[in-house]
């Protein structure tokens, strides 16, 4: 397949947006400025790197890096509207696996309402995937991270360390009870837009994706609002399951594993009963696992038993 007529398979025959003026066939999409804000994103998986052949099929590498960019999206409090991908391909690689990349990411996308406008291919040793998103937040809605004060619950979607769970038992091929629960967490995790996206009433909200640890994450909260903050280690959710592990994994996973694309906030007081009202209503599980308080440090501690230390900043780091 070259590269005009891989055009011609993944082009779109409609779209979904309205504000698109022109996707794919020029040299640039042109789309509407909207009358919000406008929130960009991009996410690149290179093969060897970020997935292998053993844990990942094509159809599931191009839904997983679609939701991971729109994981990006939720943690902003943004709706995806379009994106944009660009491929390294190896000479190797069948036209069949390429097509089931594009496949996976339209099954997501079309969840969301997100229209593929463009993007680019060239040939390359190793198979890499770079996908950029736009998407769209209402004006002065934007979940950042410094926007955490004093005395707000912090709290987190679903459970964690499955992702991490999951690629674990792929690579070493347990067979254990739960083990296609965690494997699809892995491989088809589920961005949490509609969640995000239902906190609009809320005014102030701080926000992360957890894609490189909570551990990380919360930090990052921390530092960007010039706060501490104290989680509780027995309130922190996981899934049952995980508990088929060894204690060390288990906590490691937890605070530093990654790759569940749920998300961490903080949230004032009187919104909690909002936060949790809603996610009661999509089914999806939050959960209150701490506090921000005020230190002169801006370090994240860990409620363990009573016994409370700083909990290191750690999680995956690209360049490390």
């Amino acid at each position: 397949m070259n590269e005009f007529s891989l055009i011609e398979a993944i082009k779109q025959k409609t779209y979904k947006q309205a504000s698109l003026e022109r996707g794919i066939g020029d040299d640039t999409a042109i789309f509407r400025e909207t009358a919000g804000e406008l929130a960009v994103a991009v996410d690149t998986f290179v093969e060897g790197v970020h997935f292998t052949e053993k844990t990942m099929s094509p159809f599931q590498l191009g839904y997983r890096a679609l939701a991971a960019n729109f994981s990006d999206l939720a943690a902003m409090g943004a709706l995806p509207m379009y994106y944009l991908v660009s491929l390294v391909v190896p000479d190797r690689m069948k036209e069949s696996k390429l097509l089931e990349i594009f496949k996976g990411m339209e099954h997501l996308s079309n969840r969301h309402g997100a229209d593929l406008i463009g993007g680019d291919t060239v040939s390359g040793k190793d198979l890499v995937l770079s996908v950029t998103v736009i998407g769209k937040i209402e004006k002065g809605k934007a979940r950042y991270r410094n926007l955490a004060k004093v005395d707000d619950i912090v709290f987190a979607t679903g459970t964690l360390g499955d992702s991490r769970a999951g690629l674990y038992i792929l690579q070493h091929d347990l067979q254990i009870d739960g083990r296609d629960y965690f494997i699809n967490r892995h491989q088809l995790p589920t961005p949490r837009v509609t969640f995000s996206n239902s906190l609009r009433s809320i005014k102030r909200l701080a926000l992360n994706d957890i894609s490189d640890g909570i551990g990380n994450e919360v930090h990052e909260i921390a530092e960007e609002s010039g706060v501490s903050i104290v989680l509780e280690d027995e309130k922190v959710p996981t899934h049952p399951g995980l508990a088929t592990f060894p204690a060390e994994l288990q906590q490691k996973w937890k605070y530093f594993g990654g790759e569940d694309f749920e998300l961490v906030g903080t949230v004032a007081k009187k919104d909690w009963q909002t936060v949790q009202q809603k996610a009661e209503k999509l089914n999806l599980r939050v959960t209150a696992i701490g506090h921000v308080m005020n230190k002169d440090e801006h370090a994240v501690y860990l409620d363990k038993n009573g016994n409370i230390n700083k909990l290191s900043k750690e999680g995956y780091t690209h360049l490390k």
